[in-house]
C-alpha cells in the first residue's frame, strides 16, 4: 500500500513572468499526495565513468548508503586517493567491497577498510592480484542494494551490499563450493593499523589511522581512527594475516601498512556467507554497538527494504510530472547525489549522541557533520538541503559552530579536519541562509555572529608569506587568506596571495552574509559596515574593460599578476556579484554603456567560454533576470540543462563536488535557482516539467 504525505504544491507556470519567487510562496498551501516509487529511477552509476581521461569528470561512485550516512559502501575497482576515486565504470575488475569516507575526487579518504572474496585458499592480498573480472550486465546498482557476479567464467562469486547509516551487510555466494576465502584489508600503504581475528566470536575487528587530511594541513589530528567490526555468519576455520602483503598462516593479529587478515571456509555449492559490518570513529566496541543498534536481528532483505523506504520517502519530497524516463533518472539520481553530504560524524553511545572532534582531538556529546564542500555547495546544494531536509539544517549549522568553538574557526572544506582547499569563508553563507530561512535556533545567533565576525576580521599572521594555493605545504589554516590587504585597500593586490581577484570578489559576498547575521542579532552599525564592505567586488572590475582584473599595491590595473583567479579567469568571475547584481549593472552601464552587461554576458554561450563544469559560472544564466532579459535566462539555462547532463555513465560535465552539480540540475530543471542563496530569493528560469510538487 502506498503511503500518502502532505507536500507543498508549487505550480511554476503562474510565476514565470516574475523575476523573483519570495520565500513565502513555500508556505502557501499543502495537498495530500500519493507516494510514488521514485527510487526506481536512481542509477548510482551515472557519473561513474571517466570518458575525459582526466579528473574533470563527475567523479561519482555507486554508493549503497543512507542519506548523509557516516560510512558509504561501494564496490571497488581501483585504489582511491586524492584525484582518483574507488570505482570507475570502465574498469574490468572488482578488487573489493569498500567502506569509504572519501567525499569527492579531490579530497582524501579516512577510516576505510576493504573486504574481498577469493576463490580457493590461495591468498592474494595485493590489489593487482586479487581482482576478479565483472561485467555491467551482471551488476545491479541502487541506493539501497548492490549486487555483482564476478569471475563468471570460473567461480562465479556473487557479492551483495545493503547498508544503514553506519553499518552494512555483505553477502558472498560461492556457487562451486569447496575451499573459498574472504580477505579483509585494514590498511594500505599509508598510516598504521591493527587487525584481530576473534575465532570464538566469529569476528574480525580493527582500525587504521590513515587520513589524507595530512596532505591538506600541517596539523592533522593525532587520534583520528576508523574502527570496524565484521561478524561472520559461518564459524571461522582456516585463517591468517598479512603485513606488507606477506602472508602468515594461522596468525590472528597484524598491523602496520599493507596489512589485513583472511579467512578460508569449506563451503557447500551455492552457500552464502553473510558479514555484518559496523563502523565507528570512537572505538571497536562502538562499532559492535552500532551493528546492534542499526541492524540487530534484521535480515539482509529487511535492512535493504528499510533503506529503500528511507530513500523513497525523501525522494518523494519533490514530485515531477511530464518528465521523460531519462529526465526522471537524471532528476532523482541528482537528488540521491545531493543527499549524501555533509556526512553524519556522530554515533549513539548509551543513548547519547556522541562524536569525536578532529579539531581538539576530544570526544564530545552532541551531533556533528563533516565533509562540507563549502566553496562548491554554498551556491545551490545547501539551498537544496534547506528545501528537502529543513529538519537537519540546525544540527548541520550547529556542527560548523562547534568546529569554531573546538578549533578556532569554522572550516572551509573539512575532511574531516581543517584544509586550505579552495578560498573564501562560505560557512558564512550557510549560517546566514539558515538564519534567513528561520532554520537555526535563535539561541545560537550570538555564537553564529561571533564565528562569522572572526572570519571577516581576523587575518592570520604573516599572510603575505604563504603560498596558500599549495595546500599541501606546511602552512597554517588560512580562513580568508589576504584579509589584511583586503581590509586596508578594499581589494587584494597582485602577488600578495594567490587567486587575489577571486578572493576579493568572494570575500565581498561573504561580507554581505556577515551583514545579514549582524542584522539578525540587532547590530545595525555592524550591518551597515559589512554591507558597505560587500561592495568591494567593484574594486576589481576594471572600468576600462568592464571585466574583472588585478591591481597592484598602488591601485594600478595590472593583468600580469600571477594566478589571480580560482579555477577560472576574468570572464568566469566578472559577474560574481550574487548579492548585488543591480550594482554591477549600474557600474557597467556607467563605464561601458547600457548594453554592455547583457551583450558581454551572452558571449559566455555564443563564444563558448561558459564553464558549467565548474562552479564560478553556475549562476551566470540567471543574471539576465536582473537586467530585463529573462528570455535569455530561459534560453541559456535550458540549453545548459540539455547539454550538460545525461542518463549514462558519463552523466554530467565536471566534478559533482558533493552534490553541487546535481543540485544545479534539480533547481534549474524545476525552473528556479538561488542566485544569492543566503537571501532566500529564487530567480525564475525555464522549467522542464509540466508540474513540480514540493
Amino acid at each position: 500500500m502506498k503511503r500518502r504525505k502532505k507536500l507543498l504544491s508549487l505550480v511554476l507556470a503562474v510565476a514565470i513572468a516574475l523575476s523573483v519567487i519570495p520565500t513565502t510562496v513555500f508556505a502557501s498551501t499543502t495537498d495530500e499526495v500519493e507516494e510514488r516509487d521514485l527510487v526506481q529511477y536512481v542509477d548510482p552509476l551515472i557519473g561513474s565513468d571517466n570518458f575525459t581521461g582526466n579528473s574533470e569528470f563527475a567523479g561519482l561512485v555507486p554508493f549503497v548508503t543512507a542519506p548523509f550516512g557516516m560510512t558509504n559502501f561501494t564496490p571497488q575497482t581501483r585504489e582511491n586517493k586524492i584525484s582518483d576515486i574507488s570505482y570507475i565504470a570502465g574498469d574490468k575488475k572488482i578488487t573489493g567491497f569498500f567502506a569509504t569516507h572519501q567525499p569527492a575526487i579531490w579530497m582524501g579518504d579516512y577510516g576505510y577498510f576493504n573486504v574481498m572474496p577469493q576463490p580457493g585458499d590461495t591468498i592474494k592480498p595485493s590489489k593487482s592480484d586479487r581482482g576478479l573480472a565483472f561485467s555491467h550486465d551482471d551488476e545491479v546498482s541502487t541506493p539501497y542494494y548492490y549486487s555483482v557476479t564476478m569471475d563468471k567464467e570460473n567461480s562465479g562469486i556473487q557479492g551483495e551490499i545493503t547498508a544503514t547509516e553506519r553499518c552494512a551487510i555483505y553477502r558472498f555466494t560461492f556457487p562451486q563450493g569447496g575451499k573459498n576465502s574472504i580477505l579483509i584489508e585494514s590498511a594500505r600503504g599509508r598510516g598504521n593499523s591493527d587487525i584481530t581475528i576473534d575465532v570464538e566470536n566469529n569476528e574480525v575487528y580493527g582500525w587504521n589511522n590513515d587520513h589524507m587530511t595530512a596532505n591538506h594541513s600541517n596539523t592533522p589530528p593525532k587520534n583520528l581512527k576508523g574502527y570496524f567490526s565484521i561478524q561472520f555468519s559461518k564459524p571461522i576455520e582456516a585463517k591468517g594475516t598479512y603485513e606488507n602483503y606477506q602472508v602468515t598462516a594461522d596468525s590472528t593479529d597484524a598491523g602496520g601498512q599493507k596489512a589485513g587478515a583472511y579467512l578460508t571456509f569449506d563451503t557447500e555449492p551455492g552457500e552464502v556467507i553473510e558479514l555484518r559490518i559496523g563502523t565507528s570513529f570512537l572505538s571497536e566496541e562502538q562499532a559492535r554497538a552500532n551493528i546492534k543498534q542499526e541492524i540487530g536481528d534484521k535480515s539482509f532483505e529487511e535492512v535493504s527494504e528499510d533503506l529503500k523506504e528511507v530513500w523513497n520517502d525523501k525522494l518523494n519530497t519533490i514530485q515531477i510530472d511530464g518528465a521523460t524516463y531519462d529526465e526522471n533518472c537524471i532528476f532523482y539520481t541528482a537528488m540521491f547525489h545531493s543527499s549524501i553530504y555533509p556526512r553524519k560524524f556522530y554515533e549513539v553511545v548509551d543513548g547519547v549522541d556522541t562524536y569525536y572532534s578532529p579539531y581538539d582531538d576530544q570526544v564530545h556529546q552532541g551531533k556533528s557533520y563533516t565533509d562540507f564542500s563549502l566553496w562548491d555547495t554554498f551556491r545551490a546544494e545547501n539551498s537544496f538541503l534547506t528545501l528537502v531536509y529543513p529538519e537537519l539544517i540546525d544540527e548541520m549549522v550547529t556542527s560548523l559552530l562547534q568546529n569554531y568553538q573546538e578549533g578556532g574557526y569554522m572550516p572551509k572544506w573539512p575532511n574531516p579536519y581543517y584544509t586550505n582547499t579552495m578560498i573564501g569563508t562560505h560557512a558564512d553563507s550557510v549560517v546566514a541562509e539558515a538564519i534567513q530561512k528561520g532554520l537555526l535556533d535563535e539561541s545560537k545567533y550570538e555564537l553564529a555572529y561571533e564565528a562569522v565576525y572572526k572570519d571577516a576580521m581576523y587575518q592570520q599572521d604573516g599572510e603575505g608569506d604563504y603560498n596558500w594555493t599549495s595546500d599541501r605545504n606546511p602552512v597554517p589554516y588560512e580562513a580568508r587568506g589576504g584579509l589584511g590587504a583586503y581590509k586596508l585597500l578594499g581589494y587584494i593586490p597582485n602577488n600578495w596571495v594567490t587567486e587575489n581577484v577571486s578572493r576579493t570578489m568572494e570575500f565581498a559576498y561573504d561580507d554581505w552574509c556577515v551583514a545579514q547575521v549582524a542584522k539578525a542579532t540587532g547590530r545595525e552599525t555592524e550591518y551597515e559596515f559589512f554591507l558597505n564592505r560587500s561592495l568591494n567586488y567593484k574594486n576589481v572590475i576594471d572600468p576600462n574593460t568592464g571585466y574583472a582584473n588585478g591591481r597592484d599595491m598602488d591601485g594600478n590595473w595590472d593583468s600580469s599578476g600571477s594566478h589571480m583567479y580560482t579555477e577560472g579567469n576574468s570572464k568566469n568571475y566578472t559577474w560574481f556579484a550574487l548579492h548585488d547584481p543591480q550594482g554591477l549593472i549600474d557600474y557597467m552601464t556607467e563605464h561601458k554603456g547600457e548594453d554592455f552587461y547583457n551583450t558581454e554576458l551572452e558571449k559566455a554561450w555564443t563564444e563558448g567560454w561558459l564553464r558549467q563544469d565548474n562552479e564560478p559560472c553556475h549562476h551566470y544564466g540567471y543574471m539576465f533576470d536582473f537586467s530585463g532579459r529573462p528570455d535569455l535566462t530561459q534560453k541559456y539555462v535550458r540549453q545548459t540543462l540539455l547539454k550538460s547532463y545525461s542518463n549514462d555513465h558519463a552523466g554530467m560535465l565536471g566534478n559533482d563536488d558533493c552534490g553541487q552539480m546535481s543540485a544545479w540540475y534539480i533547481w534549474s530543471s524545476m525552473g528556479f535557482y538561488p542566485v544569492n542563496p543566503a537571501s532566500g530569493e529564487y530567480m525564475i528560469g525555464s522549467p522542464m516539467f509540466d508540474k513540480v510538487t514540493i
